[in-house]
């Protein structure tokens, strides 16, 4: 039986409100996640609202991965008030790079999707720097080029659209490599560590521009991992493993901070 209240009924007059908390509201309203980049020289992370940055932290150490990575993380939640509980996924920059920065990052996340329960997103390292460079040079194509040592990179094409044009390969690199690519493009942009390093091999290319400000930085992150959590395109927790490109093989560091 339909009960009245004054006159109306109560099924189309009353609302309820359940009170929360503040601290749940604030949860309910944040897409929090916490963005860790090992795989270059500097280690950095960061926290992100959604597709926005709110804290970043970087080492100012070069190779201290082991050392200064859990020190970092602590001090984003530290500064902001965040807690752990807050996050929604945890997101790894997911390589090719270092070997021994890659393994780091991969078990510290790891780590906090078993301990939080929350689901883990990979973001392939050379699509972090290539939308990094496509936010500063619209219209451009994008050459990101890791530093693999010697004369040699990994490296990936990327359209001003950021569709991969040339898969990521580890390339030994000669004046002409990447010509049957981006001879007929009007402008490309070179980025990432390895790029230094082509500055006289691919001098005679007027197309072929540098920028050094580009940095593969968790700071970069946030977009392109929000889009892979709102896709729910998560790692398998216990069996992903970093995007090696090359076989590893073991040997003692001598760099400090990665052993």
């Amino acid at each position: 039986m339909r009960m009245n209240c004054n006159g109306y009924s109560c099924f189309e007059s009353l609302v309820f409100y359940v009170p929360l908390p503040f601290q749940n509201v604030m949860a309910y309203m944040h897409t929090l996640s916490l963005l860790i980049e090992t795989s270059g020289r500097m280690c950095s992370c960061a926290l992100a609202d959604g597709d926005t940055v709110v804290a970043l932290e970087q080492a100012e150490e070069p190779n201290a991965h082991s050392a200064k990575l859990a020190v970092l993380v602590d001090t984003l939640f530290r500064t902001t008030g965040f807690k752990y509980p807050d996050l929604s996924f945890v997101a790894l920059s997911i390589g090719p790079g270092s070997y021994t920065g890659l393994r780091i990052g991969a078990s510290s996340v790891k780590g906090f999707a078993y301990a939080l329960d929350i689901p883990v997103v990979a973001v392939p390292t050379p699509l972090i720097l290539a939308k990094a460079a496509a936010d500063r040079h619209p219209g451009s194509y994008v050459l990101t080029m890791i530093d693999a040592r010697r004369m040699e990179v990994y490296s990936n094409i990327f359209d001003p659209a950021l569709v991969t044009v040339k898969d990521c390969s580890a390339d030994v690199l000669t004046e002409d490599i990447y010509d049957g690519y981006l001879s007929g493009c009007d402008s490309v942009v070179l980025v990432g560590d390895g790029a230094p390093k082509t500055r006289v091999l691919f001098g005679n290319k007027p197309n072929y521009h540098y920028d050094d400000a580009v940095e593969l930085s968790a700071g970069n992150m946030a977009v392109l991992a929000h889009e892979k959590f709102l896709k729910k395109e998560f790692e398998d927790v216990a069996y992903f493993e970093p995007f090696y490109l090359k076989s590893f093989v073991a040997v003692r560091s001598q760099v400090k901070g990665l052993y």
